[in-house]
């Protein structure tokens, strides 16, 4: 499964108060709990990996494809003597530890490397690693957010009898009611970007609060380029019933907000990418929004077999290019990773990434 994050919860606020009748209460307060409270999923001591496999997992060349971007980043800021390297939701520094191995030396030499994470500092990490709560200002480089939006909370919306969008509120056990109108921000942020028919049962996630943290991290790039990677949605796919869905141990599962399964929706890219460009810093349209299989061979990661010609001249590099057309087919793959989308944002900077 590749649901949930390699650690998606840097810069996510801590959790507030349960109501003070103790009883449901809307999706987003229910989830930051459930997620980063004190004894939330994201705190446990076996990590994102012990419960979903992701592109980070998969394979370490995903890892060398992030490598090679940041070269190109590099490339594009003209080799500047610090290159900045941010890891939103870093996990346990699975990523980030490894695009520094895959890095040439000499660019190595340069890179400041950051994981943000609310998770205390893994053991054994690269001392280089920077370990924050809060992504670092000013950066100039790669900040590189893989699946870690999924993982913001947000309120969840379902249309009532009389057409109208209401809050869902949940119980500890996972029990969903109705509760008030969505009003204010909220509503006008259903309208812009997943406008609900007066169709009873009807559901969405509200993704402002994704766009709000989409727009903070990017105002921390001075220059160089951002990518947000997740499942994702835009304006003309948006699901009729709304991604909310939870995992455990591999395994898909009800979402019940008590700290024991990760819970997780699909992501509103483009109205992430609207939020990113609000300091005037990328393109009006703002930025692109792709699929990881063509950002990937883009960057050298293919799934082609090897010739047979190898087996017989050098049978050890042919075992070890089968594997790696393996995992590369699993990091490409319809319906499957390939299909997350990447939010590219440049700032500053000419776009790195081909086509």
């Amino acid at each position: 499964m590749a649901f949930g994050t390699s650690g998606a919860s840097g810069g996510v606020p801590e959790p507030g108060p349960r109501g003070e009748d103790g009883g449901p209460r809307g999706w987003r307060a229910a989830t930051r709990e459930a997620l980063y409270g004190p004894h939330g999923f994201y705190r446990r001591p076996e990590g994102p990996a012990g419960h979903f496999r992701t592109s980070v997992h998969a394979s370490p060349l995903f890892a060398g494809a992030v490598a090679r971007l940041l070269e190109r980043v590099d490339a594009a800021l003209g080799r500047p003597g610090r290159l900045d390297l941010v890891d939103m939701g870093a996990g346990r520094g699975e990523l980030i530890a490894g695009v520094l191995d895959a890095l040439p030396a000499s660019v190595a030499a340069r890179t400041r490397a950051y994981g943000v994470e609310i998770a205390g500092r893994p053991q054994g990490l690269d001392p280089l690693i920077e370990w924050r709560a809060t992504p670092p200002q000013g950066v100039t480089g790669l900040l590189f957010a893989n699946e870690w939006l999924d993982n913001v909370p947000v309120e969840v919306a379902e249309v009532d009898g009389a057409g109208v969008p209401r809050l869902v509120l949940v119980g500890a056990d996972g029990t969903e009611r109705l509760g008030g109108p969505v009003t204010g921000a909220d509503a006008d942020w259903l309208a812009r970007w997943w406008p609900l028919p007066a169709e009873p049962g009807l559901r969405a996630e509200i993704g402002l609060p994704r766009d709000t943290a989409w727009a903070a991290a990017v105002a921390s790039v001075s220059r160089g380029l951002a990518v947000a990677v997740d499942y994702a949605h835009t304006a003309d796919t948006r699901p009729p019933f709304g991604t909310l869905t939870a995992f455990r141990a591999g395994h898909e599962t009800r979402p019940v907000p008590d700290g024991s399964c990760d819970i997780t929706a699909h992501v509103a890219l483009d109205a992430c990418a609207a939020a990113g460009t609000r300091d005037g810093r990328v393109p009006a349209e703002g930025g692109r929004v792709l699929r990881q299989r063509e950002v990937l061979r883009g960057l050298g990661v293919t799934g082609g077999r090897p010739p047979l010609s190898l087996a017989t001249s050098d049978p050890t590099a042919y075992v070890r290019a089968l594997a790696n057309a393996g995992e590369a087919a699993e990091l490409t793959a319809e319906s499957g990773l390939g299909d997350f989308g990447w939010l590219i944002q440049p700032l500053g900077i000419t776009d790195p990434l081909p086509g």
